[in-house]
């Protein structure tokens, strides 16, 4: 991506759908006999298309409209006969194995993102197979599960979102009750859970990490449910318009589930105008400049890891030296050093701590993206720097934004693609 700095964007942007949740949801409609419609779905995503293109090659038919924000997903049968190729680069393949179970009693699914045998991070989900009654095998190109789910105990020894959506799925389709202790309960988990509850499950949860699932037996009813709006780009537009000073209306803000991110924005001195869905940031809003800041990334309900970049970006423009731990995912720096390229001596790092000096003055660089957030804070300090950037990779930020070219264009801004040599 090719970006000109300087340009300060204007209008109105609407978040999108939660990638986090719709992926997992898109999975979770094939639970079911009956037809499934899940709307204000970010269809253009990466991991969307990839996974709805699986989901044909297994038999379920998918209705996608771009326009209007809808799949529709109906499943009269599953079968892995066809499937010759399983290098299916996401990382939720393991959340396809539920649907199969329910109907063959036997699962085919690739390994998630890609890994092989070795890597071995996909042990948890064998984990919850097996607590449920079932058979693992790994092969060369893909786990093979057998058997059916049966209600159990899931003791997790670490608390991961990915194995209790797992758990979840396979536990809303086994016969009798399944218990999921150390479970993480996320906002994006929550949602699985309203949509599963629709669909017939019977779930309750007991603070935010113990659940209780009475399961259906087999396959289950059909719903119609809406994904709820990405609380990581919500904060990725408004960081966007305090770090330009532009005049940007946000629309479909889940203020609920960002009370502790945006208190960190206002004590850093930014005043955010809000009605009940909805922000409007603009020059007015920060008449101090940004105050220097201290925070630990952590878990919901704090300022969770994939909303790092974006306040270590907010602090090259604070007035003075701020600082952001994150002790849960301590070696993720790579995008700071990459970050520090647009002003040299602003960022230092080391594991678990990234320390910003402001005001710094950012000036184009040549950068390279390394993780989804990380890309998506360069292309934003390439927009706030002093001539031409250039950010490889960035299709590492087009997997998180729905419709990214077309969402800055809204704003006034532009940036081009061009194909890596």
């Amino acid at each position: 991506m090719i970006v000109e700095g300087g340009q300060v964007p204007s209008g109105k942007v609407k978040v999108s759908g939660a990638k986090n949740s719709a992926t997992r949801l898109l999975a979770a409609s094939m639970l079911a006999e009956e037809p499934v419609r899940i709307r204000n779905f970010p269809t253009q995503l990466v991991d969307v298309v990839e996974k709805i293109r699986f989901m044909r090659e297994l038999g379920a038919k998918v209705e996608a409209d771009d326009e209007r924000e809808f799949v529709e997903i109906r499943t009269p049968s599953l079968s892995y006969e066809s499937i010759d190729n399983y290098d299916l680069p996401i990382r939720t393949t393991y959340l396809l194995t539920a649907s199969q179970i329910v109907r063959n009693g036997t699962a085919r699914i690739p390994y998630p993102g890609g890994c092989k045998i070795g890597s071995r991070g996909y042990d948890l989900h064998m984990m919850v197979w097996k607590d449920l009654g079932c058979d693992v095998k790994e092969e060369a190109d893909y786990i093979e599960i057998n058997g059916s789910f049966k209600g159990g105990a899931i003791d997790f020894p670490i608390s991961t979102v990915g194995g209790t959506e797992n758990a979840l799925m396979c536990a809303s389709v086994a016969t009798g009750t399944t218990e999921i202790r150390n479970a993480y309960i996320t906002p994006e988990v929550e949602d699985l859970i309203d949509m599963l509850g629709q669909m017939g499950a019977h779930i309750e949860n007991y603070g935010n990490s113990l659940i209780r699932v009475k399961g259906v037996g087999g396959p289950m009813r059909g719903a119609s449910f809406a994904v709820m709006p990405d609380r990581i780009e919500a904060l990725t537009w408004i960081v966007f318009a305090a770090m330009t000073g532009g005049n940007v209306f946000v629309e479909g803000v889940p203020f609920k589930h960002m009370k502790v991110p945006l208190l960190h924005l206002e004590e850093a001195g930014i005043d955010l105008y809000r009605n009940s869905d909805s922000v409007f940031i603009s020059g007015e809003c920060i008449r101090q400049g940004i105050q220097p800041f201290e925070l630990a990334c952590g878990t919901h309900p704090g300022v969770i890891s994939d909303m790092q970049s974006f306040y270590v970006l907010l602090g090259m423009k604070a007035n003075g030296i701020s600082r952001t731990f994150d002790y849960r995912y301590p070696e993720r720096i790579a995008y700071a050093r990459e970050l520090s390229r647009f002003s040299e001596d602003a960022i230092s790092c080391e594991p678990g701590k990234i320390t910003t000096h402001g005001i710094a003055r950012l000036k184009g660089a040549d950068v390279s993206s390394t993780d989804l957030r990380g890309s998506m804070a360069l292309v934003m300090a390439a927009f706030c720097a002093d001539g031409q950037s250039r950010i490889k990779d960035v299709h590492m930020a087009m997997r998180g934004y729905n419709g990214l070219i077309d969402k800055l264009k809204t704003l006034g801004v532009h940036a081009s693609l061009i194909e890596a040599e």
